[in-house]
């Protein structure tokens, strides 16, 4: 049921996805602009791109669904347009999962001095291997949203049917039943690109802390800009960590029906997905000086326009 609070936050989802959009598109403008003009694709260029281009996709996908769900809701749940919905949604959500893990993997391969032969290996072909990495994870994304097309809609009756209906305990087994499939392709589909995020940014983080380390040891009582530097990449990766945890537990929430539809549970849930991405995307331009100057030429020009237009 749909209260004025859920409505509040599910209006402040609907500001963040806008707010995601701007980053995003900041990102990709930026990332495709270099590559036109220096007439070639690096790795970063190319993560960037699909990155924010999937998440832009996600972000708009999201409002779209939820606009249809708050003010045309007997034709959104129909069958066939409800089952589309959530099998792009799913499709969008894991190539966005795909894409940051695939970030964070090349910040290690770049910043983390290994000493394994497999990891050296890595690091000497990681931009040869980047774009099948990318394309390999596109197709998996694509194969692990499919079954949401098979199963979703069942689970969302059998969720959504009044007690006169459907027998609660006959509910509760078709529940069971049917989410024991989707979390199957679920934790496919998200598990994976958490567990390489997860393991890259706590290697990354832990090889950053060891060079300030080495580089405290040799300090001469100045202020390091190499170790300012090295500090600002940590809360980024640690802040990159917590938004993609939280973005995980929201989405898993969402998927296994804990919350009734509309509820404040679940509106809760899809204001966090939609603060993740955007937040993710504002520290990439905060910490990225090429990503700040987009937004600075046009505020610049906003307001010498506006003090000419005032003159």
């Amino acid at each position: 049921m749909l209260t004025l609070f859920s409505l509040l936050i599910l209006t402040i989802a609907i500001i963040e996805s806008m707010a995601g959009l701007l980053g995003n598109g900041t990102i990709l403008a930026v990332s495709s602009t270099r590559c036109l003009r220096s007439k070639m694709l690096s790795s970063y260029d190319m993560i960037m791109i699909c990155l924010s281009l999937s998440r832009f996709f996600l972000q708009t996908w999201m409002m779209l669904d939820l606009f249809l769900s708050l003010f045309c809701e007997m034709s959104y749940y129909e069958e066939n347009l409800f089952v589309i919905f959530k099998t792009v949604f799913m499709f969008l959500n894991n190539s966005s999962l795909w894409f940051a893990a695939w970030l964070s993997f090349f910040y290690c391969t770049k910043v983390v001095c290994f000493t394994q032969s497999l990891f050296i290996w890595l690091k000497q072909r990681i931009s040869s291997l980047m774009p099948w990495m990318l394309i390999t994870s596109s197709f998996f994304s694509f194969a692990t949203s499919l079954p949401f097309a098979w199963d979703i809609y069942n689970v969302h009756v059998n969720f959504t049917a009044p007690l006169t209906v459907t027998n609660s305990s006959e509910r509760r087994v078709t529940m069971k039943a049917s989410l024991f499939v989707l979390i199957i392709f679920c934790n496919a589909g998200i598990a994976l690109p958490l567990i390489v995020f997860v393991v890259s940014s706590i290697m990354l983080i832990r090889s950053l802390c060891i060079h300030i380390r080495q580089m405290q040891n040799i300090a001469t009582g100045f202020r390091d800009p190499s170790s300012e530097a090295h500090i600002g990449a940590i809360k980024s990766v640690f802040s990159f960590l917590i938004l993609y945890v939280a973005y995980f537990i929201s989405l898993v929430l969402i998927l296994s029906n804990s919350f009734l539809p509309l509820s404040m549970g679940e509106a809760m849930c899809i204001a966090v997905m939609a603060a993740c991405p955007a937040g993710h995307s504002m520290v990439l331009i905060w910490s990225n000086p090429k990503f700040r100057e987009l937004p600075a030429r046009i505020l610049h020009h906003t307001n010498c326009h506006a003090r000419t237009r005032s003159v």
